[in-house]
């Protein structure tokens, strides 16, 4: 039988690494689900570590980010293996000879999508063309399972091709508003584009199941995330307008983002429409509970982003050009995770609760018992009560050298001040020669039940591999790591990290 995380506290002392998929070493532009997905598992195996931690797995939109997808359930196709698909008979060898000029250590989204569209489809018409037995049956059981989300994105995701990529605000009125005769008449005409788009998803989840699968079986546990807000340009928001706060053309009136603060004087304005919460009260949170089992079925555990946001959330007119001036509105808080706890039973959740937090966020983390994440960048900004020292930790945590929204470790190091820099070599008692990875053995050292680092500091990267930037529009989520780095002393230092502080993968657990 499937074995199945209740909750953060099954597993024992554990540490782990984050690295998207897309970062993954590939030949076809972008990291995928292939070959160096499985040496990737095959590499946190013989390092020891149990954890492995991914960003948003949906397919990207705007600025290519996971946090802003095109639906909340579909996976990113262009995480699909080329090489998978000519081993499942759907591209011949020849269709990945002549592959674009891709660079090694990063992604340029725009040649890996038009090059990765034209080899989806190729796949889809032979699959359509030769109806191979096997496949066809699993695609249709396929999209039984995921009826109550797959028929709207595929068309959605059809329509967007029809309307040249343009958010569903500006398609024709009757597609806009979803009126019947035109979906239905849509759905005869197009029947290829749309079931094209659905098969392409079936690919992307028997991809992912099977790499999880190896995962699992050989002791690494998957971490997810689930972003709190959905993006306004997604087949969620089209196909279910009454879940959120939207004019009569389909245009939010209020929208997400978070208030002024040090770092940031007018705010950040993500965006988001925000939920009409009485509505999901209204049906016992059953989308929610829909993303949740969604969510599970591809991930272990889960981290939820802004956590604050479903105790109190930010609400901005959606006229602003800043989040100035905005308000702070009630969440669901507690009623939410009741119901998702009366359908579910005990879920495997990490609160992500950085940035200002009040006592309430507090109550609801504790009374869920969910571990919070304390990042050692944050530590050494000010003296010894700062909650981010590993000295003010329980076991209850997670603890990381930096995030993906944070500057690589080294990077950080030489941005801080004299003092700053002073505080954190006296705390960690070193000299800073090899900063990331001191940082990482402090982690790995505190109390936090669970350690994870980015894969950039395990190779001691310097800024010019930061994920992400928060607030920059352009220019994130593209960093790649090179073929060949996860060498035999990466995997004898990570064993000794693991050991030593008691965060190793039980002998048992792996599979030769």
């Amino acid at each position: 039988m499937e074995q199945k995380l209740t909750k953060f506290s099954d597993l024992d002392r554990s540490g782990g690494i984050l690295l998207h998929p897309t970062s993954l070493p590939s030949p076809y532009g972008i990291g995928d689900l292939g070959k160096e997905a499985y040496n990737w598992i095959d590499f946190l195996v013989r390092s020891e570590c149990r954890l492995w931690q991914v960003l948003p797995l949906g397919p990207t939109g705007y600025a290519d980010s996971p946090y802003q997808c095109f639906s909340a359930f579909a996976g990113n196709p262009n995480l699909i293996s080329p090489k998978l698909l000519v081993d499942d008979g759907l591209l011949d060898v020849s269709d990945l000879e002549d592959i674009p000029d891709f660079p090694d250590d990063s992604v340029d989204y725009g040649s890996v999508i038009s090059w990765k569209t034209k080899l989806l489809e190729k796949a889809y018409y032979q699959f359509d063309a030769t109806h191979p037995e096997q496949l066809l049956s699993e695609f249709n059981q396929f999209q039984q399972e995921q009826a109550h989300w797959l028929s709207d994105f595929a068309m959605f995701m059809a329509l967007k091709r029809v309307h040249c990529s343009k958010s569903w605000v500006e398609w024709s009125q009757e597609f806009r508003d979803r009126t019947p005769k035109a979906l239905e008449d849509y759905r005869k005409a197009d029947a290829h584009a749309i079931r094209a788009q659905a098969f392409h998803q079936f690919i992307f989840y028997k991809q992912w199941r099977n790499l999880r699968a190896y995962a699992r079986d050989r002791g690494v546990w998957i971490l997810g995330d689930i972003p709190i807000f959905v993006a306004h340009d997604s087949a969620d928001v089209w196909a279910l307008r009454d879940l959120f706060y939207l004019d009569n053309l389909g245009h939010p009136t209020v929208v997400a983002g978070v208030p002024p603060d040090y770092f940031s004087p007018t705010g950040q304005l993500w965006g988001n429409p925000l939920y009409r919460w009485e509505v999901h009260r209204d049906s016992n949170f059953a989308w929610w509970v829909n993303r949740f089992q969604g969510i599970l079925e591809r991930v272990d555990l889960i981290r939820l982003d802004h956590f604050r946001g479903y105790v109190k959330y930010w609400e901005v007119p959606a006229e602003e050009q800043t989040a100035v001036n905005g308000r702070w509105v009630q969440g669901p808080g507690g009623e939410l995770f009741d119901a998702l706890s009366d359908a579910m039973g005990e879920l495997p959740l990490l609160a992500e609760d950085l940035g200002e937090i009040t006592p309430d966020v507090i109550e609801l983390r504790d009374r869920l018992e969910l571990p919070g994440m304390k990042i050692l960048q944050f530590a050494f900004d000010s003296g010894p009560e700062n909650p981010f020292l590993p000295r003010n930790y329980d076991s209850n945590c997670v603890v990381y050298t930096g995030t993906h929204d944070n500057d690589t470790t080294v990077g950080w190091y030489r941005s801080r001040t004299k003092d700053e820099r002073e505080r954190c070599l006296e705390y960690i008692g070193s000299e800073g020669d090899d900063i990331a990875w001191e940082l990482i053995q402090a982690a790995w050292e505190s109390v936090a039940r669970f350690a994870l680092t980015p894969m950039q500091d395990v190779l001691g990267m310097d800024s010019d591999a930061r994920m992400n930037f928060p607030s920059v529009p352009s220019g994130n989520w593209q960093w790649r790591m090179t073929k060949g780095v996860l060498n035999e002393e990466l995997v004898e230092r990570m064993v000794r990290l693991n050991r030593s502080n008691g965060r190793s993968i039980p002998p048992e657990s792996s599979v030769d």
